[in-house]
């Protein structure tokens, strides 16, 4: 990975333009092509980035990073470089989440029906810039979903699901890409701000994902 500090200027040219003026930001260059900048806060948000396949030309102050497929560009002006280094990191070993979430993962992909007719698995785990989506799949009609899995279903749970599809929706093979949020219970205000933003969400029931029959049935 190598790290960058710089004072630069942002613009990002393809479908839609935007403009971050000059100031300090952090420049992460990974191993996997991608190219993400960043603000002293917003957590790990980055500011911009270019997924992969991309390629990166230094020209002198002018940086330009170009997508493979699409040819959108993101074009950084260096006033001046304030430190540049890079560390190799090896292999991740992974996230390791908790048990009954990541079996949940697990069940709802085998049985990926229970999120509606039609829906077929793309895969577990679609890796991405920022963190792997727990499950991508295509509903009923063809189109992609993603979907983020917790054991509690809160508004950090949304906000990363967010993050995610913002991502996603800027690739031309994916777009659009709608979100879920599931969970065996989801807070309110969790499911306030997911409607706010166009995901849905669905409760899931452990214990049917492994069929097992409750002890007393209802009808409904």
């Amino acid at each position: 990975m190598r790290l960058v500090i710089a004072r630069c200027s942002v613009d990002y040219v393809g479908r839609l333009t935007a403009h971050l003026p000059m100031a300090p930001r952090l420049v992460l260059i990974k191993a996997d092509g991608s190219v993400s900048i960043h603000a002293d806060d917003r957590a790990f948000k980055p500011l911009n980035w270019m997924n992969p396949p991309c390629k990166l030309k230094e020209d002198g102050e002018t940086w330009t990073v170009t997508h493979g497929k699409t040819g959108e560009k993101l074009v950084l002006t260096m006033a001046e470089i304030l430190h540049d280094s890079s560390h190799e990191l090896g292999v991740d070993p992974g996230l390791i989440k908790d048990g009954v979430e990541a079996h949940l993962q697990e069940l709802l992909a085998e049985h990926i029906t229970t999120l509606g007719d039609g829906y077929s698995l793309i895969r577990r785990e679609y890796m991405t810039a920022i963190g792997p989506v727990d499950i991508l799949c295509r509903d009923g009609h063809g189109a992609t979903v993603a979907v983020e899995i917790k054991r509690r279903g809160e508004i950090d749970g949304v906000e990363q699901l967010t993050r995610y599809l913002e991502l996603l929706n800027r690739d031309p093979l994916l777009s659009p890409v709608r979100g879920v949020f599931a969970a065996q219970e989801i807070k309110p205000q969790a499911r306030v701000l997911a409607s706010d933003r166009g995901i849905s969400c669905v409760t899931l029931d452990y214990d049917a994902l492994r069929g097992i029959q409750p002890e007393n049935p209802t009808l409904f």
